[in-house]
């Protein structure tokens, strides 16, 4: 809490700060889990974001921490370290809140006697007394924001993405629980990012590959021939594998949608000047699909489904097919 006090009043920068990787890295990777591990994280992400902010702002992301410490041109074993933090916190494997609060309590109190100045916040003890379950979805939400830097912090997003969504493919697709790997998309905090991820994903299951580069038209190629590949750490029905597929596919179409409006493959200063110049989306020729492609491509979809499921369609597939129909529709008339 010291430290967060400081860091408020004299925002670190590259000169200054006071940590660096190989202490973060023993920290977040220590066997014993220290008990103020997550504040840690939180001081680390806040001195790496007040500082992004304010060489955006100077134009001199060059200049910055996230450069110095999350850059994929400059140091890509950095980020997926990062990448692989975020799946020990996703999945609960290695990364959970201490597992002996009590002993955690003696050592505060230890150090408390000595020391006459300071005495442990009580905010320290409430976040160490979080469920495991709080604990990693806390920590999941900063490191996906150390992802999302990485992403931003070198000339072309559209590369760091790639780049980094290439290390999170081989961990989701082993990621046995549904849940698991959809908090690990939902709680991206770059649309790039996830989109690139979920590109990769419906790729690797598709029947019949294609060149085409994300767009309108791959998505609905996605739709047609999309099989369903991810493991499960339970035998669960077809449905339910299906419905999992539907779900990514919507949240490819709207993560994509936010890619095209907010011009996201664009540096963050080029972003800046098209906001500025209240620039249109730059959509691609790939881009252009009709409501006669989109209707045929979901009729496909629901025989295939019939043949695969047999009728009556579960209410949850029927749903998201709807869904994603009115998706389509609505993307292409933005």
């Amino acid at each position: 809490m010291l430290l967060m006090k400081i860091q408020m009043l004299h925002p670190a920068n590259t000169a200054t700060v006071g940590w660096d990787w190989a202490l973060l890295k023993y920290i977040m990777e220590d066997q014993e889990r220290p008990p103020g591990r997550l504040l840690f994280l939180q001081y680390v992400v806040q001195t790496l974001e007040d500082d992004f902010q304010q060489n955006l702002k100077l134009h001199l992301l060059q200049k910055s921490i996230a450069k110095k410490v999350l850059s994929c041109d400059v140091c890509f074993n950095n980020v997926k370290e990062v990448v692989e933090w975020l799946v020990a916190a996703v999945t609960g494997i290695g990364f959970s809140q201490p597992q002996e609060p009590e002993a955690t309590h003696s050592s505060a109190e230890a150090r408390a006697e000595c020391s006459s100045s300071a005495a442990r916040p009580a905010s320290a003890d409430r976040t160490e007394a979080l469920p495991p379950t709080v604990f990693a979805q806390k920590a999941t939400f900063l490191l996906q924001r150390m992802l999302s830097m990485a992403v931003e912090v070198d000339k072309s997003p559209n590369c760091s993405s790639y780049k980094i969504a290439d290390v999170i493919f081989p961990f989701i697709l082993n990621i046995p629980v549904r849940s698991q790997r959809e908090a690990l998309l939902n709680t991206m905090d770059s649309h790039l990012l996830r989109c690139k991820l979920l590109e990769m994903m419906f790729q690797h299951s598709c029947d019949v590959p294609t060149t085409l580069p994300l767009s309108l038209s791959k998505i609905l190629h996605f739709l047609g021939h999309s099989s369903v590949l991810l493991q499960y750490q339970d035998e669960v029905a077809t449905w339910q594998r299906w419905d999992e597929m539907l779900q990514y596919l919507s949240l490819l179409l709207l993560s994509y949608q936010n890619v095209i409006l907010e011009h996201l493959r664009s540096s963050l200063h080029e972003r800046m000047d098209l906001i500025i110049q209240k620039a249109k989306p730059k959509l691609q020729d790939d881009d252009e699909i009709s409501h006669l492609d989109i209707h045929l491509k979901i009729e496909d979809f629901l025989s295939r489904m019939q043949e695969l499921l047999g009728q009556p369609f579960p209410l949850q597939i029927t749903e998201k097919v709807c869904m994603i129909q009115q998706l389509f529709l609505i993307v292409t008339a933005t």
